[in-house]
């Protein structure tokens, strides 16, 4: 590897990848809405000469660099959540402003930087030659991953490869560009949506021992959902808390990755009634639950967990546990059903496609995560990076729960930003950023030791659900 090359080729390319995500800023599209940005992604592909650009059924912007059989993947999801209160924005979060450090917007971190990294990495490749034999660069831009993460994989797996003639199992691994604090990351806790209905019977409220109180069922409940993520595991607690994952007791074969990826956590994120009146008692109650999982807690488990709560055996059928089920139409028209179940994903350290990414930093860049410092703690990425190790894992959830935690395809994180302007007003991205992210994914493919990959990529799917989507 060459590595003045690579940098100075990714140095070569900063005002492009500036221009590149500013344009993409500039083009609201949350979820369902990414038909403008789709358009830019293409137009920036053809004009840098990817050997091939298409835009599948759901709307994932899809480009190719090379001709081997074998698949290198780039991801980076071209949605983006909204901007929430314009008043907490001190500039317009749609054009893009910059100056020497920084890119401002909607997008910028959360995680349009990532795919101007990805286009230019993958450019990069292409320009000094390090697309090994046999392989190529697969970049996608992904859509619907904040409604649904990755959803967008599933439609790849099952609809667009096999309609290219291309099976899984030639990915070799799929590089996430989402935002990494400097770092990479090699797993993160998975998670569900979780609905619990009870029911109950209406009646005037002046007599309300007349019916039977839904709400009333539903705060019993609640305490019990509260319980398992505040209490501990001990023989005291009559509802042992989520904490317990963390234990070999209960968890023998995960929990040292448990202890890795962090406990997993429950929190009521909604809740819903019916009354015929504010006078009459309600006859139904409903609540979402939003629920991270750790190593070793599956599909099954996590709503077993929730049947067994003694609440919700107390009020027996009048209460029902179930999954969300996302079908919102693409901006394509395209509605890929599936459930609300994001499965965990971890990695050995040592895995042969997060060495690949070691060995790139360190021959870059060293051993430490870099970034921009800045008098203006605003701007400076380094109070969020020092003292980290380089290798760790995400806090939020990527589509890596379908690539890796459905599939068994390895994945392995590094991308420009921060977790931490990830949905926030004032987003920004750094600009040395998008540089250095470039110049590590050309790097990758040429340090990649196919000889030293496992077959030990670990997924907690659940051996069986509720439906036959896979």
């Amino acid at each position: 590897m060459d590595k003045e090359k690579i940098l100075t080729a990714a140095e070569g390319y900063r005002k492009d990848l500036s221009a590149f995500l500013r344009a993409m800023i500039s083009h609201p599209s949350e979820s369902c809405e990414e038909r403008e940005v789709v358009a830019c992604i293409k137009a920036e592909m053809e004009k840098l000469g990817f050997d091939e650009v298409e835009v599948d059924g759901l709307g994932n912007i899809i480009g190719w660099m090379g001709q081997g059989d074998k698949i290198i993947a780039i991801d980076s999801h071209i949605d983006t959540v909204g901007i929430g209160n314009r008043d907490n924005w001190t500039a317009d979060p749609y054009q893009g402003w910059e100056d020497d450090a920084i890119i401002y917007g909607r997008g910028g971190s959360d995680q349009e930087g990532g795919m101007a990294s990805a286009v230019y990495g993958a450019k990069i490749m292409k320009d000094l030659g390090l697309i090994p034999e046999g392989y190529k660069i697969m970049v996608v831009g992904s859509v619907q991953e904040e409604d649904c993460d990755g959803m967008c994989w599933q439609y790849i797996v099952n609809k667009f490869f096999p309609a290219k003639g291309i099976s899984k199992e030639q990915v070799e691994f799929v590089i996430s560009t989402e935002p990494t604090d400097g770092g990479i990351y090699r797993g993160h806790r998975g998670r569900m949506e979780i609905r619990v209905d009870v029911k109950g019977v209406s009646c005037h409220g002046s007599a309300p021992h007349r019916g039977d109180n839904a709400i009333y069922k539903m705060a019993d409940i609640l305490q019990d959902v509260r319980a398992l993520n505040e209490n501990g595991d001990g023989p005291s607690n009559a509802v042992k808390g989520l904490v317990k994952m963390l234990n070999p007791e209960f968890n023998p074969e995960h929990y040292e990755d448990a202890q890795f990826l962090g406990r997993g956590t429950c929190t009521t994120t909604q809740i819903f009634y019916t009354s015929p009146s504010r006078c009459a008692v309600a006859d139904s109650c409903s609540i979402s639950i939003d629920r991270r999982m750790t190593a070793g807690e599956t599909w099954d488990s996590c709503l077993e967990e929730i049947r067994q709560l003694p609440s919700v055996k107390k009020y027996g059928d009048d209460v029902k546990v179930s999954m969300y089920m996302y079908d919102r139409p693409a901006w394509t028209g395209t509605v890929y059903e599936t459930e609300c179940f994001f499965p965990t994903w971890i990695n050995k350290a040592g895995a042969a496609h997060v060495q690949a990414l070691v060995d790139a930093h360190h021959a870059l860049w060293g051993q430490e995560r870099i970034g921009h410092a800045d008098p203006d703690e605003k701007k400076d990425a380094m109070h969020l990076r020092t003292g980290r190790p380089l290798t760790d894992k995400w806090t939020f959830s990527t589509n890596c729960v379908s690539i890796q935690g459905r599939y068994g395809i390895p994945c392995v994180g590094f991308g420009p930003g921060a977790e931490s302007q990830a949905h926030a007003p004032n987003e920004i991205t750094w600009k040395d950023d998008l540089v250095r992210c470039a110049a590590l994914y050309a790097a990758v493919p040429g340090l990649y030791k196919e000889e030293n990959k496992t077959a030990d990529v670990t997924q907690f799917r659940a051996g069986r659900t509720d439906n036959n989507i896979q």
